[in-house]
């Protein structure tokens, strides 16, 4: 199956939908076809709430392609190609509507940074996590602060440090990644349908205006995550960071 993001509204519900065959890996124009979607639900007054998700059972995202990484052969197109999560995570920052996210699976990455800028996030008990950019010799230095806003300082170092080691489904949910856990995904779609049906029954004015205390202090990401993909962006050069992305897809 090819990559693709598609969106639906139904009953007030807006859900996005992505996919890759890679493990839900993020190629740029996925990621960039992925703000877009939330940024046109967020404009659409018909859709009073938003649900995330991915489709597969294994993985909710496997973070950045490891093909396009080991592509990068200049500081432009790194900068680009990591503008790409800065571009998704101030799309849910800024929807005036409150963004759910549906993680049946794993989460590598920018796919971290992604769950943690949900402002309401369901999971299942198999929806391990890891952010394992300095074990390919980067950093996560785009999703860094929607994953320390979420889970605080601490853990937010615990999973940079160790970059390695899983994570829990259940250890993310006590650092407050996660709002509530499954352990299947049939009843985590059930309460996720209850939720996002008595928000789109709620005052679409008062959850905007709630989205934006939420967000406070937020408001210079639309230059900071630039800065910190050009970090990452330059990184991506070096002959240690290709060595070890080349090791990984190795591996994998």
């Amino acid at each position: 199956m090819e990559p693709y993001v598609k969106s639906e509204i139904k009953n007030g519900i807006g859900t996005i939908t992505f996919f890759h065959p890679q493990s839900n890996s993020m190629p740029g124009s996925q990621l960039r076809n992925l703000a877009a979607e939330i940024e046109k639900l967020g404009k659409d007054d018909s859709a009073k709430v938003i649900v995330l998700k991915s489709e597969g059972d294994k993985a909710f995202c496997a973070g950045a392609s490891f093909d396009e990484l080991i592509s990068i052969k200049d500081i432009d197109t790194g900068l680009k190609f990591f503008t790409g999560f800065a571009l998704v995570i101030n799309a849910m920052r800024k929807a005036p509507k409150f963004v759910i996210a549906r993680v049946q699976g794993k989460a590598v990455g920018g796919g971290v940074g992604i769950a943690s800028s949900a402002d309401y996030t369901f999971a299942t008990d198999a929806a391990s996590v890891k952010l394992s950019e300095l074990a390919v010799g980067i950093g996560p230095f785009v999703v860094g602060p929607a994953v320390e806003r979420k889970v605080g300082t601490s853990a937010f170092c615990q999973l940079t440090i160790n970059a390695t080691e899983w994570q829990t489904a259940q250890w993310a949910k006590e650092k407050g990644l996660y709002a509530e856990l499954f352990s299947n995904t049939v009843d985590m779609d059930k309460g996720i349908e209850a939720l996002a049906t008595k928000l789109a029954g709620s005052n679409p004015e008062a959850m905007s205006m709630l989205k934006k205390v939420m967000w406070e202090g937020t408001e210079n990401w639309d230059t900071l995550l630039v800065e910190r993909a050009g970090m990452s962006g330059k990184l991506v050069l070096s002959e240690f960071t290709i060595k070890a992305i080349n090791k990984f897809k190795q591996k994998a």
